[in-house]
């Protein structure tokens, strides 16, 4: 089973990008203000051939190069976030800061990219400092430096969704290489009791919170809880079966952002139960590949990425699904390569080709180690 890793996974991310193909074409075009129809679709599709080609050359590039390109990656990651509060390269949309706008490349969402510098320069350095991982400042305070800087810059654009899966990540990839409890847990609980602080006395967030626990309120139903209660309302009307592709009607306008953070219950609704279902067995999947290839990695540098990229892929596509069924607060995470979103899903795809690499690497590795595995010796009896 654990041999066919990439496999598994290659087939789960390959059946979410064409759904979210499909998806997109019914829903993109009915976003209010864009002139072409299929906009969102043909934008989506040419992103898919250009992560396609991320994939492939992170898939081939030798993890040596990886290793030493780490400095200037991780320098280029946090000036590309910080890039997001200076005037002339931020893009401010829906008073969140998250992107920015780049000669040729146009808008470009840095934290996208940082997650996945973060996870490799996090696995590199537990690589070398593996003797000291159970240490305080080589085992803890050190890398968690190295993923504070960037987690500080998202978390002032206000991106406290993505802010929060890195942080998972990161305290997974620590868990697993053996940094102390002792260690983990405070600095958690003091984290997390921050971040209530911060909800908190922030009046945009505190109303989600309110709307989320009282969704059946007409005031919040047209306020802060609409985008959940008109999820709600789309999962129900699909039923079991669905209502047919192109036939829901919460897209027309009532339920916002259906294209991007909420295109799982328009799923649910026109798709009905078995999609949904097939989307979440798709994660599941990912999530079992990652962590089969984790297992089969030859060194901790490339099984701490394994399982680092895997909490990239599969920690936010938990959140985006709990958001839209109201089982947690709003907040403004994507669904990994079914949501509209080009930074995503070329960064999510070069993340796929990352693991494939890996993958194909252990591979070959266990092929030379026992070259005769499969060679049958004939003797003559005398």
């Amino acid at each position: 089973m654990l041999r066919h890793s990439s496999t598994l996974l290659i087939l789960a991310v390959a059946l979410l990008c064409g759904l979210g193909l499909i998806m997109l074409a019914s829903t993109g075009v009915w976003v209010r203000g864009m002139d072409q129809p299929y906009h969102f679709v043909t934008r989506q599709a040419m992103m898919v051939v250009i992560g396609l080609g991320a994939a492939l050359v992170m898939a081939k590039m030798p993890i040596e190069w990886i290793r030493k390109g780490l400095p200037f990656a991780y320098i280029a990651a946090c000036v590309l976030l910080f890039l997001c509060f200076v005037p002339g390269f931020s893009k401010e949309i829906y008073g969140s800061k998250r992107w920015i706008m780049l000669p040729v490349i146009g808008q470009f969402q840095p934290s996208e990219a940082a997650k996945m510098v973060v996870v490799i320069a996090m696995a590199s350095w537990f690589t070398r400092w593996q003797t000291e991982v159970h240490t305080f400042w080589r085992g803890f305070v050190v890398p968690g430096l190295i993923f504070a800087v960037p987690l500080g810059l998202i978390a002032a654009e206000t991106d406290v969704g993505t802010a929060l899966s890195l942080s998972v990540t990161a305290g997974a990839v620590m868990f697993c290489v053996g940094t102390r409890l002792r260690y983990m847990i405070p600095t958690a609980l003091a984290a997390m009791s921050g971040a209530a602080w911060f909800i908190y006395n922030n009046p945009n967030r505190w109303g989600r919170i309110e709307a989320w626990l009282d969704l059946e309120n007409p005031i919040h139903q047209l306020d802060r809880g609409m985008q959940q209660w008109r999820a709600l309302l789309a999962l129900g009307n699909g039923g079991p079966w669905g209502v047919g592709l192109g036939n829901g009607v919460e897209k027309f306008g009532t339920l916002t952002f259906a294209h991007i953070d909420f295109i799982f219950p328009v799923i649910g609704e026109e798709l009905g139960l078995p999609a949904t279902l097939g989307v979440v067995v798709c994660y599941v999947a990912i999530a079992v590949g990652g962590v089969g290839i984790a297992l089969q990695a030859k060194n901790i540098f490339e099984r701490c990425i394994s399982l680092g990229l895997t909490c990239v892929i599969v920690v936010p596509a938990m959140v985006n699904i709990g958001v839209t069924t109201a089982v947690l607060p709003n907040d403004g995470l994507p669904l990994p390569f079914v949501s509209y979103g080009g930074t995503s899903l070329i960064f999510s795809l070069a993340a796929v080709g990352l693991l494939v690499g890996i993958h194909r690497r252990s591979q070959t590795a266990v092929t030379k180690a026992f070259p005769l595995g499969k060679e049958v010796r004939l003797a003559v009896r005398l």
